[in-house]
């Protein structure tokens, strides 16, 4: 099992009511890749940049993102 210190920080970029977000998460989360969540209605940068893409699996240590669909197994 790896340590905090060189487990990657998550970010699964979402909105509400996306039925594709959450299948996202659920597989993310079934594949045991802790994610925070990032609502990007809250943002008008994030809604511009993420909001025909959604959802986004970004890794915050390398800034690799991957648009929907993905293998969780990738990033592990």
């Amino acid at each position: 099992m790896k340590n905090q210190e060189t487990s990657p920080a998550w970010v699964l970029y979402t909105t509400s009511g996306c039925h594709l977000c959450e299948q996202a998460e659920a597989r993310l989360r079934q594949a045991g890749l802790a994610v925070s969540l990032v609502e990007i209605a809250d943002d008008a940068a994030l809604l511009e940049r993420y909001g025909v893409r959604i959802p986004v699996l970004r890794r915050l240590d390398t800034g690799a993102e991957r648009d929907w669909p993905f293998d969780p197994t990738v990033f592990q």
